[in-house]
């Protein structure tokens, strides 16, 4: 927004009138900018709140090790191979 005002006042040059309007408009704008970066939050401080206002706190599962998921694809695999009909699955041995 403040780039398309800044491009009327150098562009726009219809009438001394439209043009101090503009101008006061922008300095309207500009002035109620703060450029004070030194602020006690932040956007992201304020999102981190919200989230933990929230009370949700993600899933830590336990550790599991490649010897027992290479035995647990084992099993499963077994168990599929052993099943009571292997007829109409679409897989051909």
């Amino acid at each position: 927004m403040l780039a398309r005002l800044w491009h009327y006042l150098n562009v726009a040059k219809s009438s001394e009138g439209e043009e101090e309007l503009l101008r006061e408009k922008f300095n309207a704008i500009v002035e109620g900018l703060s450029l004070d970066e030194s602020a006690p939050t932040t956007y992201l401080d304020e999102l981190e709140k919200i989230e933990e206002s929230q009370g949700f706190k993600p899933p830590n599962p336990a550790k599991v090790s490649l010897a027992s998921t290479f035995q647990a694809m084992k099993r499963g695999f077994k168990n599929w191979f052993n099943r009571p009909h292997h007829d109409g699955d679409g897989v051909v041995l």
